[in-house]
C-alpha cells in the first residue's frame, strides 16, 4: 500500500503531491529571506495538553538518539545555547517549546521532541514517551510540519524508515533532514541520502522534501528557514 505524503488535518487540498512534501520548484524571489530576531525557551511539557496555546504555526524536530538534534536546532536559531546539547543520548524527555520571532514581525513555535530511539531507558519510560510523542504528533492542532532528522553517515536504518512510515499512516506532514554531512565525504553522504530516498520510493507515492545539513558548517540552514517561511505564508493565507 502506498503512503500518501499528505495530511488532510493541515490542508484542504486533496492532492497528495503537497508542496510541504516535495522540493519546491518555485519561490518568490522578491520575498526577503527569513531573519530570526530572537529565539527563546518557553516551556517543557509532559503532554500535548500542557503545551502553549496553539495560536501560531508550529514546527517539530525529532530523530533517534544522538542524531545531532540539539546542534541543528541551535544552528537554525543561530543561538548555540538555545537547546541543550549532551554527550548522553536521550536527555530530551519532554516536549520543549521555543518561541521564534522574525524581523518581519512573524513568530512561530519550534519544538524539540524526545528521540524515538529512546536511548537506555526502562520499558515503562519507553511506553510513556511513545504515547506522549504520538499524542502530540496526532493531536497538536497547530503543528504544521515535522522535521525528521536522519544521520547522513549511515545507510538506511530500519528505525528511521519505520518512523516515517508511521507518520504516513498518521497523515502527519514531514520533511527529512540529513544531519552531520561534514562528518563524511560528500560522495558517501550523497550515497546514503539516495539510498534512503530510494528505499522510501518503493512504498511512497510522493517523497517528502529533504535537506542535507551540517550544524558545524551551517549547511542547510537557509533552505530550512526558507521552507518554514513558505509554510508560514501558507498558514496565513
Amino acid at each position: 500500500m502506498e503512503n500518501p505524503a499528505h495530511n488532510t488535518r493541515h490542508s484542504s487540498s486533496g492532492n497528495c503531491n503537497d508542496a510541504r512534501h516535495t522540493t519546491p520548484t518555485t519561490r518568490n524571489a522578491n520575498r526577503p529571506p527569513m531573519i530570526i530576531k530572537t529565539a527563546k525557551y518557553l516551556i517543557s511539557s509532559p503532554d500535548y495538553t500542557k503545551c502553549p496555546k496553539p495560536d501560531r504555526p508550529e514546527y517539530a524536530f525529532i530523530g533517534r538518539s544522538n542524531v545531532g538534534k540539539s546542534s541543528l536546532i541551535n544552528m537554525i536559531a543561530n543561538n548555540h545555547k538555545l537547546a541543550k546539547t549532551s554527550a548522553t543520548p536521550g536527555k530530551t524527555q519532554l516536549i520543549n517549546h521555543f518561541l521564534v520571532e522574525n524581523t518581519d514581525g512573524d513568530s512561530w513555535y519550534l519544538v524539540d521532541l524526545p528521540g524515538y530511539g529512546f536511548a537506555k531507558v526502562s520499558q515503562s519510560q519507553r511506553k510513556q514517551w511513545m504515547k506522549m510523542i504520538e499524542d502530540y504528533l496526532r493531536k497538536r492542532e497547530n503543528l504544521v510540519n515535522v522535521f525528521v532528522l536522519i544521520d547522513s553517515r549511515l545507510s538506511p536504518q530500519k528505525i528511521d524508515l519505520e518512523f516515517v512510515n508511521q507518520l504516513g499512516e498518521w497523515q502527519v506532514p514531514f520533511s527529512l533532514v540529513f544531519t552531520k554531512a561534514d562528518k563524511e565525504t560528500q560522495k558517501e553522504v550523497s550515497r546514503n541520502v539516495k539510498a534512503f530516498l530510494d528505499t522510501m520510493r518503493k512504498t511512497w507515492q510522493f517523497l517528502p522534501q529533504h535537506f542535507v545539513t551540517s550544524a558545524v558548517k551551517k549547511l542547510g540552514r537557509k533552505q530550512i528557514l526558507e521552507a518554514i517561511s513558505d509554510m508560514n505564508k501558507e498558514q496565513s493565507e
